[in-house]
């Protein structure tokens, strides 16, 4: 990125409750792969992105995470904090991690829980080209089942592990605009709410990524992305 500052937001408040009891002391985030915390990655891989700012969006034990990072120095970047005094949903963190960034900015927004390879630049290009407020990062659909192949007479012909199917899914990686905050919800998750405003307005974009993305929800998840970094297939 060429900007002399390049804003983050991470919603960093999950409890994390499938992958107890690694979460009954930490927040989600916290949780290491490869003895580094999911949330350092994710910090790692914005900074090599040309990310300076990061608003961590805090919920469950969240002063775990300022503990980890403070100021952001030791890690090159530049750590701020809000902490809600309740639940606000996602869209309602949004709105107020919004107010703690210049206006007039596009924001790199994601999930506190996903680790990518994905450059940004691309999207922010195709975010900026087709004058949206929002574009969202979309990943293929895998199936979490082996599927099976079969012929016109039903015999069958093949199995594919994990296929993919002829769908995508939102990754939970965005690129804001900071105006979208006055459309945002005080309380609530801006998916069922702002998104489906703006796309009914064409306001949505989503761009198609095949790059390396994990959401991890499990322990699964966990030994499938240590696998991944092992054989070096994080690098972007």
């Amino acid at each position: 990125m060429k900007n002399e500052k390049f804003y983050a937001l991470t919603i960093v408040g999950g409890k994390g409750e499938r992958l107890k009891p690694l979460t009954d002391n930490l927040p989600k985030p916290m949780v290491k792969i490869n003895g580094i915390p999911i949330i350092e990655h994710q910090v790692n891989w914005m900074k090599s992105q040309g990310v300076t700012d990061i608003v961590f969006l805090c919920g469950y034990l969240g002063k775990k995470i300022q503990d980890h990072f403070g100021d952001g120095s030791k890690f090159g970047i530049r750590a701020n904090y809000y902490f809600e005094k309740s639940p606000l949903g996602r869209g309602g963190a949004l709105k107020k991690g919004l107010e703690m960034v210049p206006d007039n900015n596009n924001i790199l927004v994601t999930n506190g829980d996903i680790i990518t390879n994905q450059e940004i630049e691309p999207i922010v290009k195709s975010h900026i080209k087709n004058n949206v407020l929002c574009t969202l990062m979309l990943v293929p659909y895998i199936s979490q089942y082996g599927v099976v192949i079969s012929d016109k007479d039903d015999y069958v012909s093949s199995f594919t592990e994990k296929g993919q199917l002829p769908y995508w899914i939102n990754a939970g990686v965005y690129i804001m605009n900071s105006s979208i905050k006055n459309l945002l919800p005080d309380i609530g998750d801006h998916e069922n709410s702002t998104f489906v405003s703006l796309s009914k307005n064409r306001k949505l974009l989503g761009f198609k990524s095949e790059k390396l993305w994990n959401s991890i929800e499990s322990m699964k998840d966990i030994y499938e992305i240590e696998e991944k970094i092992i054989n070096g297939d994080l690098i972007t």
